[in-house]
């Protein structure tokens, strides 16, 4: 479903992303680890055009969209939800979906769209009128990731999605992380809590100094000692 090939992404003169090849299957779950500045972040931008110096492929469903501008990206199917969730905080839970559903294909299916989002995540449609900055981290965090289902996306990107939740957000996303597995949507997740992710993810890469080091299956990776000691610290 989503294939990077020799990707190369630089900061100026600064190279941060070297050679970088993956793969995700229709319908997998991949998880992307490695240490602070890895360029784990670096990789997810560039999947989704926001950053401009990038050398190599990347195919959706088999065609590229490495030229297309950020915007357009969504239309086809590769949808972001970004470290630190982004929302608009001034605007309330139901605005905030609805500029999910900006692309025309979207909009034309929003009614349907939010009636799916909400029964996915009925917390959202009980406070459909409230203003998303007064929300706890983890509901921000399940708006940013409705908003991204009102885009009708193929492949999710997740940066970092549980970056200050509390234990019990952080369960409850990875339980709808495999919920959306099973209706059908492919994951390319970057997350810092290893444990987490390797034993919800089909497969992972490990990422160091923008360099794919290490791939394999999620609960092998977390058994491997190389993997603990070299890249992880645990």
């Amino acid at each position: 479903m989503l294939e990077v090939k020799n990707l190369d992404a630089f900061y100026g003169a600064m190279q941060v992303l070297h050679g970088v090849n993956i793969a995700v299957g229709a319908g997998e779950i991949v998880g992307l680890v490695g240490a602070n500045a890895a360029g784990k972040s670096s990789l997810m931008f560039s999947l989704a055009g926001l950053r401009a110096e990038c050398r190599g492929e990347v195919l959706l469903d088999g065609a590229p969209i490495q030229d297309l501008a950020p915007w357009e990206r969504p239309s086809r199917g590769l949808v972001l939800v970004p470290e630190r969730r982004r929302l608009f905080p001034f605007m309330t839970v139901l605005e905030n979906l609805e500029v999910g559903a900006y692309a025309p294909a979207a909009r034309a299916v929003i009614s349907q769209s939010l009636d799916e989002v909400f029964a996915l995540l009925p917390t959202l449609s009980e406070r459909r009128s409230q203003v998303a900055g007064s929300m706890s981290g983890g509901e921000q965090q399940m708006l940013a990731i409705g908003r991204a289902l009102m885009a009708r996306p193929q492949v999710l990107l997740l940066d970092e999605p549980t970056e200050g939740l509390a234990p019990i957000y952080v369960k409850l996303l990875f339980d709808l992380i495999a919920d959306l597995r099973r209706k059908g949507l492919t994951i390319l997740i970057v997350e810092q809590n290893v444990h987490h992710v390797l034993r919800t993810a089909d497969r992972a890469y490990v990422l160091e100094n923008g360099r794919i080091v290490m791939e394999g299956e999620g609960p092998a990776l977390l058994n491997d000692e190389r993997l603990k000691t070299a890249y992880l610290g645990l």
